[in-house]
């Protein structure tokens, strides 16, 4: 009797204690919060802690919480390997997020391999490993920009509107990833016919892009293309019309794009992206506003998108996986996965044992138009292959 009684206060007490860090789903992250690739990086983060705090607002996930455990390599590459090698081994995190630059991800993925821990690029520039058809099993990318498919998409809306010979100028910083992509576009735009007249590959530091600027102008450009950070897009373009340049630019729309296309008020300035604008006020757009307000947020609430879907898919996968949610569950039910963007984008996003990318990407873009933001064309879905 006795024994039966302390047994069902021990059980009593245990449904009126709060959960524990065991009985919490648990998410990594290692981003650049601080140094120079915050102001890029950092609202990525802040857009998926804004996320979690509304889910677990809400109840979190079947009744238990998310647990974001956040760690900042200001895109240090030692940095980010201390931070996983703790995420991994100390705190047994079953699934990692990248918010940081390329630079960071070897050393994350010797320890994350290692450990058989699967990794989410968010915000950061999506590697080839997560493409088809050879998808690496444990890497996954929610970022709307992505090599060779941004350019084709661009390409393709250049010969759309354009009249007459397209003599194109190019603009990259010089880092390995900017400068092969322009490489890629400049072969990819002579198929079509295009003439390449100018590529101009720029330091990241740069104090004065008008010598750069000066070279493309020069060269009889009517058309610029940028794939690049968006410092080295928009200065390029700005020193360009400095310059007297009257010529139609286009360029990858990052999480910047939409607070300074008011600020350029340009007709021939076309940013080009897979994210929707919060000039087009859909709901999931208020949505995020208000969660933004009630969180403090400290970035434009027009950057907390690329977040946002980053929340959207790890508790999709999280939801799938189940409890308890293992690495090796939380992998798998990635490598099969239709998440809802929302509007956030134009189709879902979709991934596959082959492809953790997605199945199909769509691109809109967007121009300052007659004293507000106007889209020049919408969502045009190409498939990825």
């Amino acid at each position: 009797m006795l024994k039966r009684s302390l047994m069902g206060a021990i059980a009593a007490l245990a449904i009126a204690l709060p959960a524990t860090a065991q009985e919490t789903y648990t998410i990594g992250l290692t981003g650049a919060m601080t140094g120079p690739a915050a102001g890029t990086l950092g609202p990525a983060v802040e857009g998926l802690r804004l996320y979690i705090d509304k889910l677990n607002a809400s109840g979190g996930i079947d009744g238990r919480k998310v647990n974001l455990i956040l760690q900042d390599d200001s895109a240090e590459a030692s940095k980010a390997a201390a931070n996983v090698k703790r995420l991994v081994a100390q705190d047994n995190v079953p699934v990692l997020v990248n918010a940081s630059l390329s630079s960071t991800y070897a050393p994350m993925l010797a320890e994350t391999k290692r450990a058989g821990v699967p990794v989410l690029f968010m915000g950061a520039v999506c590697p080839k490993e997560v493409l088809p058809p050879n998808a690496d099993p444990l890497q996954f990318c929610s970022t709307g920009f992505a090599q060779t498919y941004d350019s084709r998409a661009a390409l393709a809306y250049v010969k759309s509107v354009a009249k007459g010979p397209v003599n194109v100028g190019y603009a990259a910083m010089a880092i390995p990833i900017s400068r092969s992509e322009i490489d890629f576009a400049a072969a990819e735009a002579e198929k079509m016919g295009f003439k390449t007249v100018a590529k101009e590959v720029i330091p990241p530091p740069t104090p004065d892009y008008t010598p750069f600027a000066t070279k493309i102008k020069d060269a009889g450009a009517n058309w610029a293309f940028s794939w690049a950070p968006w410092v080295t897009e928009i200065r390029t373009f700005e020193a360009l019309r400095r310059l007297g340049w009257d010529g139609e630019y286009l360029t990858i729309a990052h999480l910047e794009a939409e607070g300074e296309l008011p600020r350029v008020k340009d007709p021939k300035f076309y940013v080009m992206g897979a994210n929707s604008f919060y000039a087009d006020g859909l709901p999931i757009h208020k949505e995020i506003e208000a969660a933004a307000k009630a969180g403090g947020a400290k970035y434009p609430v027009n950057q907390m998108t690329e977040g946002w879907l980053g929340g959207l898919a790890l508790e999709a996968a999280l939801r799938k996986a189940g409890w308890p949610a293992t690495k090796e569950k939380i992998a798998a039910a990635m490598s099969d996965l239709k998440v809802d963007t929302k509007g956030l984008r134009g189709v879902p996003m979709v991934w596959t044992k082959d492809n953790h990318f997605r199945t199909q990407q769509a691109y809109r873009v967007y121009r300052w138009d007659g004293g507000k933001i106007g889209v020049l064309q919408d969502w045009k879905v190409y498939d990825v292959q």
